[in-house]
């Protein structure tokens, strides 16, 4: 544990000094955001060519970026709306270089199976962003589910590193559509309790309504005829 938190000290230490030198260099963040996006471009371009292991040591580079583009937003008061909706479509784009390059490998050695779980892949992890944001449309938050942007990076990289990149797009494969179903589901039962709560709040205003339509009584006691 000792060891762990050393490194975290450590890792931590040198993206500050990084994070302040480009505050200091008054680089636009969204500069950084694109910089990673054509670094990971590189990286698809690695694994067209099936040099699998630069392509991770790329990915890492490009994920540096990732990393410092918004601690640079913070400490240099540029943090914006556009900002953060740039670096998320930037993101999905830099992903699905990654995978693009896989086709382009698997196609040219005539893979076909891992043609189509690349495919797979790739729907599985556009479908984790896509039912976060349309959730969030619907509900407060929606953040369930285990296998988001930075857990399938990480897969990535383990596989090209280690020549097992068929293992993890299996993993992806599998634990992203299981995060969209669970994401489906939770936004689900959150939706229903909203609904079951604003119905509960809502008034019952029916006895009113009839109680106003009703003729009121003349001086005989009787009702008076409503007119006509």
């Amino acid at each position: 544990m000792t060891y762990t938190r050393a490194i975290g000290v450590v890792c931590g230490a040198i993206i500050d000094r990084i994070v302040r030198w480009l505050a200091l260099s008054k680089i636009h963040p969204n500069v950084l955001t694109f910089i990673g996006l054509l670094i990971n471009i590189y990286a698809a371009w690695l694994l067209s060519r099936g040099g699998f292991r630069w392509a991770a040591v790329v990915v890492i580079a490009a994920g540096l970026f990732d990393m410092v583009d918004g601690r640079v937003a913070r400490a240099t008061s540029q943090v914006t709306r556009f900002g953060g909706f740039f670096d998320s479509v930037v993101d999905r784009y830099s992903d699905l270089a990654l995978y693009v390059g896989l086709l382009v490998y698997y196609a040219s050695i005539n893979r076909f199976f891992y043609i189509v779980l690349t495919a797979v892949v790739m729907t599985g992890s556009v479908m984790v962003s896509y039912t976060r944001a349309r959730a969030e449309n619907t509900i407060p938050k929606c953040k369930v589910g285990f296998l988001e942007r930075p857990e399938r990076i990480v897969l990535i990289i383990i596989g090209a590193l280690f020549d097992r990149m068929a293992a993890a797009l299996w993993v992806i494969a599998v634990l992203s559509n299981l995060t969209v179903i669970h994401r489906m589901i939770y936004t689900w039962r959150e939706a229903t309790l909203l609904e079951d709560a604003q119905l509960r709040a809502v008034p019952d205003t029916t006895n009113a309504a009839q109680t106003l339509r009703l003729p009121r009584p003349d001086s005989s006691g009787r009702r008076n005829p409503r007119p006509h």
